[in-house]
């Protein structure tokens, strides 16, 4: 049983609750479409959880099977999503992989109800189309959160404890004040934004126009994506490194 991500890197050994999940469904062959999350107590996800887990021994990963592709052989793709979905289903009952449900309501209803409680958002799809890889208009994905991928121009310490980090936005070959982020951290992913930019350390700030604020200023050359929740205006740090 193999678990690949999206651009084909062979994780099974990251991943092995989610292949053993797997080795009890009744097929000979199947491809899958899905995503692996770990759930919170209150069925919403962290993706910097999800990170600290993946070293292979976690009990608490979880694989959410979104669609059927392939069968026992078969190519599925040119089937409806309605009925690759109630294969899935079937195929899945009774395992540990979680069947995402569908729910055929007014999406602007759904939309708003999964980010009053938290959730990342939603995914649209047209029932009754075939499988098509890539980006199209059969299928969209409505964020609860707004992502803007910028530049990270330093760090803050308090002391000696973890402050944040300053970031910037590219304007022409300027780069201006985006604002600081002390919010979405967690040990790990402080300890790698604190220790990846210290090769980088520069004495002055890069910004075309200096900021009134100290900090520990770094070369302009690592990027950080950023997510603003629809019921926040707090920013936190979704992806630290590209």
């Amino acid at each position: 049983m193999k678990v690949f991500t999206r651009r084909g890197h062979d994780w099974t050994d990251r991943f092995k609750k989610v292949a053993n999940d797997a080795w009890h469904i009744s097929a000979g062959s199947a491809v899958i479409d899905g995503e692996i999350v770990v759930p919170a107590a209150d069925g919403t996800t962290d993706f910097s959880v999800l990170q600290n887990e993946l070293k292979g021994k976690s009990d608490k990963i979880v694989f959410v099977a979104f669609d059927l592709l392939y069968l026992n052989g078969y190519d599925l793709r040119k089937l409806p999503l309605i009925e690759r979905k109630t294969h899935l289903k079937k195929l899945v009952a009774n395992t540990s992989v979680q069947f995402s449900e569908s729910f055929e309501t007014d999406g602007s209803e759904i939309y708003a109800r999964a980010c009053k409680v938290g959730l990342e958002g939603v995914v649209s799809k047209v029932r009754d189309r075939r499988y098509s890889s890539g980006r199209g208009n059969d299928w969209v994905k409505k964020t609860c959160a707004q992502r803007e991928t910028l530049t990270i121009a330093g760090f803050a310490l308090d002391g000696n404890d973890w402050d944040g980090i300053y970031l910037g936005r590219r304007k022409g070959n300027d780069l201006i004040y985006a604002g600081k982020v002390d919010h979405g951290f967690d040990k790990t992913s402080a300890a790698a934004l604190r220790q990846r930019p210290t090769p980088l350390i520069r004495k002055t700030q890069p910004y075309s126009k200096r900021i009134a604020h100290r900090g520990i200023w770094v070369e302009p050359e690592l990027l950080a994506e950023i997510e603003y929740r629809a019921k926040s205006a707090e920013g936190k740090v979704r992806h630290p490194f590209f």
